[in-house]
């Protein structure tokens, strides 16, 4: 209530003092001589005053609507609003920026990204286009126009946000003219606009959390799966081989025997995704590869180039697997005479790149698989390493695939489990 006062009685004193000093002019310039023009001029007085208080108390009135309370600051035809945004002072910038396109009436937009600051002109929107009070400006509401200027402070990960809504004409103007709150409903819609936009982003980053940890565990239950099972097949084939092997070369069932023993040694689950080392998945490969050749005989020949120092560096587990049994199946095993595998590795800067190759059907329709293997090893090495990994898989020359697999150049002792 003394908010109202004080503004009315401001008011009005600055409007009846003006008033007084050109009544005064006029009087000694054009009616010194009259002695009827007193009562004129005090007729005058009263009609603005009676405007003047109708005016102002319009305006606390919608004050109040808008900010649910009086008080000088939110009497002021000049705003200013601070605001922290929890994100980078660039992003910050755009959000503030496009809170700032979107406001009714907004117009001439000065956005400098490199400097973060912005400047708008907002056109003014008279609420009560039905007053008639010139005397406080308002009849030309229409073409009048506020302004905004906003600039992002980076504040470490954060953006410090300055708002100010203002009028476009100068600050001693405050003393005769209102803006029936205009100022104060751009900066709380701005408010409202940055608060909407940061929780839809928070929102946004959340589902993609959820979604990211759904996938993370859907491809973690693959691999678990993937862990507890031998392939029918592959387990049947090797056990019948030695059966076989025990009555005519018993050597050779024995050799066979303790590749399975570390072949499923390699292949027990191990906990969620922790990661293997490359050694151990060559080893893993390795006695793969020496089951099928006691079975393909001289139709498989393998080529393993794999530096020492770096079967020590971590690797994501049952993926060289994956290689090398598409390799075989979609390969060399639908080709008569068979051909070669190579398991490579190389270091590159700070990462590692492992190869595997064949000389084998290559990218022929009748030799392609589902590509479910392949898929799961993009899928796996994007959950764990994201940008940092890559997978490639090209044609061999002169013939078969060779498919890469790249990851970070971490060794056993500064594990990551990603």
């Amino acid at each position: 209530m003394i908010s109202s006062l004080f503004f009315v009685t401001r008011l009005t004193t600055a409007w009846l003092a003006a008033y007084l000093l050109l009544a005064i002019t006029l009087h000694e310039t054009f009616f010194a001589h009259s002695a009827n023009t007193g009562g004129l001029f005090v007729l005058g007085a009263v009609v603005l005053y009676g405007v003047i208080v109708t005016g102002a108390f319009s305006h606390v009135r919608r004050v109040r609507l808008i900010a649910g309370d009086v008080n000088p600051a939110s009497l002021s035809r000049r705003q200013r609003r601070q605001i922290e945004i929890p994100l980078e002072a660039g992003e910050a910038f755009d959000l503030v920026d496009a809170a700032i396109r979107e406001l009714p009436g907004a117009h001439d937009i000065e956005a400098a990204r490199d400097s973060l600051q912005v400047r708008a002109r907002i056109k003014r929107f008279n609420p009560y286009p039905g007053d008639s009070a010139p005397w406080l400006g308002l009849s030309t509401l229409r073409t009048m126009r506020n302004q905004i200027l906003m600039t992002v402070t980076p504040n470490g990960e954060s953006g410090s946000v300055t708002l100010i809504c203002e009028p476009e004409r100068a600050a001693w103007t405050d003393w005769f003219f209102i803006d029936y709150g205009t100022n104060l409903e751009n900066a709380e819609a701005l408010g409202r606009a940055v608060a909407r936009r940061v929780a839809e982003r928070r929102r946004g980053e959340q589902a993609v959390a959820r979604q990211t940890a759904t996938e993370k565990e859907l491809t973690v239950a693959k691999l678990s799966l993937l862990h507890a099972q031998v392939e029918p097949h592959f387990l049947y084939n090797t056990l019948a081989s030695a059966q076989l092997l025990t009555r005519t070369d018993p050597a050779r069932a024995d050799e066979m025997l303790g590749n399975l023993i570390t072949y499923l040694r390699y292949s027990l689950p191990r906990t969620e995704d922790a990661l293997s080392t490359v050694g151990e998945e060559l080893e893993r490969a390795r006695a793969y590869l020496d089951i099928l050749k006691i079975r393909m005989g001289a139709r498989l020949h393998l080529q393993i180039d794999v530096p020492e120092p770096l079967r020590a560096v971590l690797f994501p587990t049952m993926m060289l697997q994956t290689l090398v049994e598409n390799a075989i199946k979609h390969g060399l095993e639908p080709q008569s005479g068979g051909g070669t595998v190579w398991i490579l590795a190389r270091s590159l800067d700070a990462a590692i790149a492992v190869t595997v190759a064949d000389d084998g059907r290559g990218f022929s329709a009748d030799g392609a698989g589902t590509g479910i293997g392949l898929r799961n090893v993009r899928e796996r090495l994007r959950l764990a390493y994201g940008a940092a990994a890559g997978f490639s898989i090209v044609a061999n020359f002169p013939a078969g695939v060779a498919a890469t697999i790249t990851v970070p150049n971490n060794t056993a002792s500064g594990a990551r489990h990603g």
